[in-house]
């Protein structure tokens, strides 16, 4: 499994906290997701031959946040 954490801007509350898991973890490959609001981030495992981050950030912009890279 690799891990990533996605630097996400936009998110305001615990619905944007909980719509941004979801997606992630709705994503094939995605093992697990956690949002943490204050810093913004959104730390990821998942399968690289099933998902990538552009898939990752994709998904997530699709939802009206803005991912600004990655660790």
């Amino acid at each position: 499994m690799a891990k990533t954490t996605l630097n996400v801007k936009g998110m305001m509350g615990d619905h944007c906290k909980r719509l941004v898991t979801k997606t992630l973890k709705d994503l094939n490959g995605v093992s697990a997701a956690e949002v943490d609001l204050p810093s913004g981030q959104a730390a990821v495992e998942y399968d690289d031959t099933k998902v990538r981050f552009n898939d990752m950030k994709e998904a997530v912009e699709k939802q009206g946040y803005d991912v600004v890279g990655h660790n």
